[in-house]
């Protein structure tokens, strides 16, 4: 049998709390910081072309998304307080992001500690 993939029912943006919200017609729900979709953009300038050339992104724990945009049918396009609009979120990837959340977090924190880098912009104190 072949795998399907999971289908977004519903996106809502929160900007205020800095919130994506993301219902698959599978009914699980995820909520993504800004930051988390940030820092896990599937583009070339974040992810490389292999993954030894991934960078690292620091600085990101007050970033916002500005706008989504559509993408076909097949994924969303998010545009970023930071200037960053260049990843496409396909429902496949937001649903792995969504389910693999906690561990990929906690993989992003260990590199920011082993690059001695910060998740606050620079010099401005993190406060949550």
């Amino acid at each position: 049998m072949a795998y399907r993939i999971p289908i977004p029912t519903d996106i809502k943006l929160h900007q205020k709390s800095h919130i994506l919200e993301v219902t698959f017609d599978t009914k699980e729900e995820f909520s993504f910081t800004c930051e988390y979709l940030r820092v896990y953009s599937p583009s070339a300038e974040v992810r490389g072309h292999s993954p030894d050339q991934e960078v690292l992104q620091i600085g990101k724990a007050d970033v916002n998304i500005e706008q989504i945009e559509s993408v076909g049918t097949y994924a969303i396009r998010l545009l970023f307080d930071d200037g960053h609009d260049t990843g496409i979120y396909s429902w496949e990837w937001l649903y792995y992001l969504g389910q693999n959340q906690a561990r990929l977090w906690n993989e992003y924190l260990d590199k920011l500690e082993k690059a001695g880098a910060k998740r606050a912009p620079s010099g401005i104190p993190l406060t949550n």
